[in-house]
């Protein structure tokens, strides 16, 4: 196994030249455990324990490794294992808040090139979660790409795919049915040069079918049949990194639940491209889009120009956006607090050590 079939490049090898230097190896993260990691390295697969100097150094569980992240670690001696030393920046990641109410970073994966977004031609289909799915994609750095999937269970493929049209500006759409091996041939161009694509979506979409047609094997578990309307449940509990037997590598991801945005400013003005442009022509720079005058946007919306459940959604993202806003900087204020105690404390018992020791 080669480090240039994992994808690696120019770019992970100039920063992990220093740490070349020092004798230590690299891997890139096939499967993320709680205490471990498997990668895949010029060893082979290799098992990696997180060191407790890692953890303790991490400020966020942003700052833990992910699948797709390239592990700088130290390889023991006769062992088929190492410590993991550090993680090298990062060339894209997928990341959304954490679900429930924690204020934390969860990032889904890394160094993706290509995302693709499957959703089926059912029940799922949903134009307001993809547009969702395509803030989440353009704010991570990898292309997006849609897949419509389960095109046999459809009877109007066409509705489906002006839906996706509307909204998804000059993202490639592919159409197909995975379970009859139907238009798989579309993907193969996005694992050219040992790229590493990853695929969201919620259960139940499809995700796992189409790996398995992919890699020719039924490795990802796929439920029985439930209803003539939904062909298979994804299973799949675990992100992990596959390669890819023609070269190239899928990262799989478990069905979501929850969507929540993450710093997603970036995303949702590539997302919804046209509300962002027109923006630029109301009378005042900060405008919100509510009940400011001048305003050339909700001008755009009562034209007809921009869609009103675009601009509801956009609206709802940005409302949202702003109150995670709120939490990170209240809690960097607690957290402020905290330490300024915990130093006072220090202080004082210091001052205490010194007046017994007079």
């Amino acid at each position: 196994m080669n480090l240039q079939s994992l994808g690696w490049n120019d770019f992970f090898s100039a920063h992990f030249k220093s740490y070349a230097e020092q004798g230590f190896a690299v891997g890139k993260v096939a499967v993320e455990h709680k205490q471990y990691l498997r990668l895949y390295s010029e060893f082979g697969q290799i098992t990696c324990e997180i060191s407790g100097k890692f953890r303790h150094e991490a400020r966020s569980q942003g700052e833990f490794p992910t699948v797709g992240d390239w592990i700088v670690f130290r390889r023991l001696a006769d062992e088929n294992k190492g410590i993991v030393q550090a993680i090298l920046p990062r060339k894209s990641k997928i990341s959304r808040k954490v679900a429930g109410q924690h204020t934390q970073e969860q990032i889904i994966a890394a160094n993706v090139d290509f995302l693709f977004i499957v959703t089926s031609l059912n029940f799922d289909f949903n134009v307001r979660r993809l547009e969702r799915y395509l803030t989440l994609a353009w704010d991570s750095g990898a292309g997006p790409v849609i897949l419509l999937n389960k095109a046999d269970l459809c009877d109007n493929p066409e509705y489906f795919v002006e839906q996706t049209a509307e909204i998804a500006f000059g993202v490639p759409v592919h159409f197909l049915s995975a379970s009859n091996r139907d238009g798989l041939e579309q993907l193969q161009p996005y694992f050219k040069n040992n790229k590493t694509c990853a695929m969201i979506g919620s259960s139940g979409v499809g995700k796992s079918t189409i790996i398995n047609k992919i890699i020719g094997e039924e490795r990802q578990r796929v439920d029985t049949l439930r209803s003539s309307v939904e062909k298979g449940r994804h299973t799949t509990t675990q992100r992990e990194l596959i390669i890819l037997p023609g070269g190239g590598l899928l990262i799989d991801t478990p069905g979501m639940r929850e969507i929540q945005l993450w710093d997603a400013d970036r995303g949702i003005a590539e997302a919804f491209e046209e509300i962002t442009t027109t923006a630029e022509n109301c009378h005042f720079r900060d405008c919100r889009h509510r009940q400011e005058p001048g305003c050339a946007v909700r001008q755009a919306v009562k034209s007809g120009e921009i869609q009103m459940a675009r601009y509801k959604n956009f609206q709802k993202m940005q409302d949202e956006l702003q109150q995670l806003k709120e939490k990170q900087q209240l809690q960097s204020r607690l957290e402020a607090k905290r330490q300024d105690k915990i130093l006072h404390r220090a202080i004082k018992n210091m001052k205490k050590i010194r007046g017994k020791n007079r």
